[in-house]
């Protein structure tokens, strides 16, 4: 068997998992499968799944990744670079482990990292947010918050599952610019839990909600929707990391170079686009040349 580590921007994709009537991540890597002849070709993104076949999670809509990891029976010439030779550019394969015969890409996995690009400038200093009624963040209320919900608890407040709630989690915060980029870990996570981990730091480091807000979600009580917090858009949102015992993963040099080219390419478009939208800004702002 072997596993690959994949990488996408998955803001044009409805989540991982494929689905009948959209198109996903998984869809797109099984269809690409197909093309290379491994698997039958299916109706849509219904194509079968090659022996072994598991993904380490399944990512919302909208979300991105870093190291998403996939494993089934592979042959050996099925190397990141090959397998991109079917892919978008959206999406890149870019390295690769061998892997014991019944390792599973889900129930393996350790640990699982993300991370959430949380535009949040400080101090009340953004120059960038002409018209915006945004209140800057306080980064000693979001690190407070954020230690308060590391350790092991029951998250039944944030989020839409009924079991599995209780986990180990990692939470931290660092200041790059104009983001804080918060980077939660646990061995796995209930549905939407990141995101609206994030939500609730974010609430309290605006001054929006009381510091007080962390205890009453941790508690045993339910919190009534009305008074809860909803999950924080996705796209910021990155599955960053996925670790295994015991699994090496080879980074295939000409996948990765690709892998930079192509994300690269994509973010100088959407700074295209943001100058645009800014200019616009500008413009009605009066700022702008007439």
């Amino acid at each position: 068997m072997r596993a690959f580590r994949v990488a996408y921007d998955g803001r044009a994709y409805a989540g991982f998992q494929r689905q009948p009537h959209a198109k996903t991540i998984e869809g797109t890597l099984l269809a690409a499968l197909s093309d290379h002849g491994l698997i039958e070709r299916g109706d849509g993104p219904t194509h079968a799944t090659p022996t072994g076949y598991a993904a380490a999670g399944r990512t919302d809509a909208g979300v991105s990744a870093a190291a998403q990891t996939v494993a089934f029976d592979a042959p050996r010439w099925l190397t990141p670079r090959a397998f991109n030779g079917q892919l978008p550019g959206s999406i890149r394969v870019w390295a690769a482990a061998d892997v014991e015969a019944g390792f599973h890409a889900t129930h393996d996995a350790v640990r699982r990292t993300y991370r959430y690009f949380l535009y949040a400038p400080s101090g009340g200093s953004d120059a960038d947010a002409v018209g915006s009624r945004a209140t800057a963040i306080d980064d000693d209320a979001v690190h407070g918050a954020l230690a308060r919900l590391s350790g092991e608890h029951d998250f039944h407040n944030l989020t839409s599952d009924d079991v599995g709630t209780v986990r180990e989690v990692r939470a931290s915060a660092t200041r790059e610019g104009d983001f804080l980029v918060v980077e939660v870990t646990a061995g796995g996570f209930p549905r939407a839990l990141v995101r609206r981990l994030v939500g609730t730091v974010e609430v309290v480091g605006r001054g929006i909600a009381a510091p007080e807000l962390v205890d009453r979600l941790l508690a045993a009580d339910p919190v009534p929707g009305e008074h809860g917090v909803g999950p924080v858009p996705p796209e910021p949102l990155v599955l960053w990391d996925v670790a295994y015992d015991g699994v090496d993963f080879e980074t295939d040099q000409e996948a990765a170079e690709s892998a930079v080219a192509a994300f690269g390419e994509r973010h100088r478009d959407t700074r295209r686009v943001a100058a645009a939208t800014g200019a616009i800004r500008d413009r009605i702002d009066g700022s702008g040349d007439g």
